[in-house]
């Protein structure tokens, strides 16, 4: 797989995330919020040109903060964590359930083993309040795991950034925002009004 340089990947993936990924009309979120617009995110990044231009940003953010292992809570973080091992990060990826399976290992994170001293980069695809964020978080400490920062495709721009890097104390990026996928939204204040 050839990568952009980081500057023509984040182009590409707003190019792709406006194409493929937003949805004009109503819409409840993961949060119970109502939207009148909708950003899903995996539209866009299991497509190749999608993919590759996540797979530079995500591997590049991952070795900027010294991470060993990248994932989050399933669905969300699973093609970014893999995103990251295309790009060429030398991390382990790793997936959390929303609880523990009742058989097999039951685990909670999925994956290889995650060691005391793994630098986790949490990821999700797209922010709104930060709740499925924040329980992936809870699950890695309560396994004794350090976050080094939360890597996030789309901040809706909701609030979710501040709440994750206030529970994570860590830092948090977001790769894109709404303002640069949907900035004529109708829920955008103008200047006149």
């Amino acid at each position: 797989m050839t990568l952009d340089d980081p500057t023509t990947a984040r182009e590409r993936l707003i190019g792709a995330l406006r194409e493929h990924a937003l949805i004009k009309g109503e819409v409840v979120l993961t949060s119970g919020r109502t939207a009148e617009y909708y950003v899903d995110v995996k539209r866009a990044i299991l497509r190749p040109a999608g993919f590759r231009a996540l797979a530079t940003l995500v591997a590049a953010q991952a070795a900027e903060w010294g991470a060993t292992a990248v994932g989050g809570m399933t669905m969300g973080a699973d093609p970014i964590a893999c995103a990251a091992l295309a790009g060429g990060a030398e991390v382990k990826a790793f997936f959390v359930r929303k609880e523990v399976k009742p058989h097999g290992l039951s685990r909670r994170i999925e994956g290889p083993l995650l060691a005391p001293e793994d630098r986790c980069m949490l990821v999700e695809d797209a922010v709104t309040t930060g709740g499925s964020t924040i329980r992936a978080l809870e699950a890695l400490r309560d396994e004794g795991r350090a976050v080094c920062g939360v890597l996030a495709v789309c901040d809706r721009l909701a609030g979710g950034a501040e709440a994750i890097a206030e529970a994570a104390g860590a830092p948090f990026v977001a790769l894109t925002t709404i303002d640069d996928i949907y900035p004529d939204r109708p829920d955008v204040p103008t200047e006149a009004g």
